[in-house]
């Protein structure tokens, strides 16, 4: 039975249907805690999503308008949470409030924070950017980090990262997870064939995959650059999968990478597959031989374990969060940071080496199974929500 008593006020920038990490986070913790009310608050990024819904246990408000919307999220979001939020409404001011990333929905929960003191301000960091550098973004994102009370991080990169910045706060690694059934699927012939002839792969083709946004510390060109030196000194033909891609906020990315595969003589062996139904994207790892992602940061990585739940290897650099599952030679190969000569070597030897590459399916399923069911991950919530009820 679900206890209304128990109310999460959850401020993220992005929600459904645009789904990162954070948001697949959200979305995948609270539909398992039915017995928790969480009231989600974000920005209206498109005047046809609608202003309020409910299903079971959430409620979705969104705010502003606007991919410009974002910026006044903070303000936004707080005069919405006060319409029935437990301390105006209850005057409970022992209240949880929940921010996913130290960004504009952070902003949020440091007002409501500021205005009702005794409320608990849970900050999540789900951060994949490179969190060294000195700037406007940076100096925001430590402000609020400093105004939370307990931190959540993925990895224990970003733990590290806020214990830097605010050593007072209680600290703990939640990693993200998987949906183990949804990854673990089995697929008729019929549907793997239907597939490659969609994409124009070809039987003998080798199918390199990586799922992600376009932006540059993904290193996609990276990426592009050694399936060209695979196509050129190779005895393999290979073909490389981009899964993520936005058509239309993404456009000027794709173009910048399409002349990069011009220029490189592949532009015919890049599919921009665009954005993947997480439901379709089992399907897309089953076709493919090998998941690469040469990150140049990363907070941990949703898709990574995606594709070691549907035991496809993986390939990706030692930086962030990855060295947190990815294991040299046992869950996965660490390749060089900005090297795509030995992205490609890498790539080989995963595809030769069936000894070695069975022998990394078998541990990285182990490894998602025991550490990265999101059963398990929301259970630890549910644990944290009702500790802080309890005190």
């Amino acid at each position: 039975m679900q206890d209304k008593s128990r109310k999460i006020l959850i401020f993220t920038t992005a929600f459904y249907p645009y789904m990162g990490g954070s948001e697949i986070a959200i979305f995948e913790i609270t539909r398992r805690l039915k017995d928790v009310f969480f009231h989600i608050i974000t920005t209206r990024f498109s005047e046809e999503l609608p202003k309020e819904e409910s299903s079971q246990n959430v409620t979705i408000s969104r705010v502003g308008y606007g991919w410009g919307g974002k910026f006044a999220l903070p303000l936004f979001g707080f005069e919405r949470a006060l319409v029935d939020s437990p301390a105006f409404k209850e005057n409970n001011q022992r209240s949880i409030i929940h921010a996913y990333q130290a960004s504009y929905g952070g902003g949020a929960a440091w007002i409501y924070k500021k205005i009702f003191p005794k409320s608990v301000f849970i900050l999540t960091l789900q951060e994949g950017k490179d969190l060294s550098g000195k700037n406007l973004v940076s100096f925001f994102r430590n402000f609020i980090i400093k105004k939370a009370d307990i931190i959540t991080a993925i990895s224990n990169y970003l733990a590290d990262y806020a214990r830097k910045i605010n050593p007072e706060a209680n600290i703990v690694v939640i990693p993200n997870g998987v949906d183990i059934k949804n990854f673990s699927r089995e697929f008729d012939d019929s549907e793997i064939i239907n597939l490659k002839h969609k994409l124009g792969i070809r039987l003998d083709d080798k199918v390199i995959i990586t799922a992600s946004r376009l932006v540059y510390k993904n290193g996609l060109d990276l990426l592009i650059k050694s399936m060209a030196l695979l196509n050129k000194n190779g005895s393999h033909k290979f073909k490389l999968i981009i899964a993520g891609n936005h058509p239309i906020f993404d456009r000027y990315r794709i173009k910048k990478l399409e002349e990069l595969s011009k220029r490189l003589g592949i532009g015919d062996e890049i599919i921009f597959a665009g954005i993947i139904n997480h439901y379709d994207l089992p399907l897309y790892f089953k076709i493919s031989d090998v998941f690469v992602r040469p990150s140049r940061s990363e907070g941990l990585g949703n898709a990574f374990l995606e594709a070691m739940a549907s035991s496809l290897p993986i390939i990706a650099p030692p930086v962030g969060g990855i060295p947190d599952f990815l294991e040299d030679q046992e869950t996965g190969l660490f390749c060089e940071v900005e090297n795509p000569q030995d992205i490609a070597k890498k790539i080989v030897e995963v595809i030769e080496n069936q000894d070695l590459k069975q022998k990394l399916i078998k541990n990285a399923r182990k490894l998602v199974e025991k550490k990265y069911n999101w059963e398990i991950i929301a259970e630890k919530f549910r644990n944290l929500y009702g500790t802080i009820a309890k005190n």
